[in-house]
């Protein structure tokens, strides 16, 4: 009999849209008792001023943040993207990077935002590659600008290898960009254009080329298996030839046919077979450790010291601002989401009010659940009293935990609690019942 497959272990957290994307296959479906009710719920997808007024409120707990800043322009929607993307269009990145300015200034003149420093800052999208080298450098001046950035500041930009030169990221890394993460996907060209990818193997491999020549030395790859037409020999194949490259970071997602996506609404032909896709997994996990890569996150591979220092904000559940059409944030007790329209967005800003769509207050119990669940993801886990507040008279979990430990996919070390690589790969299993 084969495992039993959960595609939730193998789904991808996007950066940027923090715990939203991380939980997003986890959310109940059913309204919130009253005590987990949130006071702050709200649903203003043109914006609503009020809610922008919340950040004034809501000072942050931590002393360092991060920042993402979502670019939505793509050159082409792929056909399993269900992220909040827009069409380039004349005229529309100039508006954009104007809105985006105001937001940052409005942010940065927050009555906390002088007493906080952002360690990271990270461009998704969309495709944040699309900006020329200049607009980037006005953009992080701007947030220099408002906000006082730590000199060792992780600073990250998505790429796809089709939209950049060596003098693009040669631009890029004398504006302060420090880390590139390459949207390579597959190096099959039999698949790529099914994708709707505008890359091929050898533009991916020079890109990555490129951006060491730029002197990139922190680089990491985006890989995705569980692709209509992709059988574990081609999964091996692209697995060996991109760890040949040495990336200093892997990120390898499984396919899924989210909401929102093109896939996800006509449906897709060619998926492997669930035992293929967790052949997958598995072979990607046995070669990136023989590589030296540490398996430090369910969809992600490092080399020692290279961590996502970024994507760490969010699997700790620590606070984090966001800029840009359809960002998220948490900052305080409130996490909160921009108005997701491009045009909207500008728009908002033009009237000189934060682009807030909707916020909520999170209570007690639905911390502990995104600690949890955004803690388990990792290869550190959780502290052990965590998990013990959860089980707290809740026999049925109980019962259900120590099974999995009995099973070896949840193990204690010292005073944490972790999934095993098994335990990564039915992760969904175990997190839709944390909640």
């Amino acid at each position: 009999m084969s495992t039993p497959f959960t595609e939730g272990g193998l789904t991808q957290a996007r950066p940027g849209s923090g715990p939203r994307a991380a939980l997003s296959k986890q959310q109940p479906t059913t309204n919130p008792s009253p005590e987990s009710a949130n006071p702050l719920v709200a649903a203003q997808p043109s914006g609503d001023p009020a809610l922008g007024s919340l950040l004034v409120d809501n000072a942050p707990n931590a002393r360092e943040l991060g920042l993402y800043v979502h670019v939505p322009f793509c050159a082409k929607r792929c056909g399993y993207c269900s992220f909040n993307t827009a069409p380039l269009e004349d005229g529309a990145m100039g508006r954009y990077l104007e809105a985006l300015r105001r937001e940052i200034a409005l942010l940065g003149a927050l009555p906390w935002a002088s007493r906080i420093r952002l360690a990271t800052i990270f461009f998704g999208g969309g495709t944040p590659s699309l900006l020329e080298a200049d607009e980037l450098a006005a953009v992080l001046d701007g947030i220099r600008a408002g906000f006082d950035v730590v000199a060792d500041a992780e600073i990250t930009v998505e790429c796809n290898p089709e939209s950049v030169t060596r003098a693009k990221l040669e631009g890029y890394r004398a504006a302060g960009v420090n880390r590139l993460s390459l949207g390579v996907q597959s190096l099959d060209d039999a698949i790529l254009p099914q994708l709707g990818r505008l890359h091929d193997a050898r533009g991916a491999r020079a890109a990555f080329d490129a951006a060491r020549d730029a002197g990139c030395a922190n680089l990491s790859v985006d890989l995705m298996y569980g692709l209509p037409g992709l059988d574990l020999d081609g999964w091996t194949r692209a697995v060996d030839r991109v760890l040949g490259w040495q990336p200093d970071h892997l990120s390898a997602y499984g396919l899924t046919l989210d909401a929102g996506s093109l896939w996800g609404a006509a449906g897709v032909e060619g998926l492997p077979a669930e035992q293929e896709q967790i052949d997958q997994y598995w072979g990607l996990a046995r070669a990136a450790a023989a590589h030296g890569l540490e398996h430090y996150e369910i969809s992600n591979y490092a080399r020692p010291g290279f961590r996502s220092r970024h994507n760490q904000i969010y699997w700790h559940a620590a606070e984090y601002l966001a800029a840009g059409p359809g960002a998220c944030g948490f900052v305080g007790r409130v996490r909160y989401a921009n108005v997701k329209a491009t045009p909207r967005y500008c728009q908002v800003l033009e009237n000189g009010a934060l682009p807030v769509a909707s916020a909520e207050e999170l209570s007690a119990r639905q911390r502990l659940a995104e600690r949890l669940l955004l803690g388990l993801r990792t290869a550190d886990g959780v502290a052990a009293t965590w998990l013990e507040t959860r089980l707290d008279g809740d026999r049925a979990l109980r019962q259900r935990i120590e099974g999995w430990r009995a099973k070896t996919l949840l193990v204690d070390v010292a005073d944490r609690v972790r999934l095993t690589e098994a335990g990564f790969l039915l992760s969904d299993a175990l997190f839709v019942e944390l909640l």
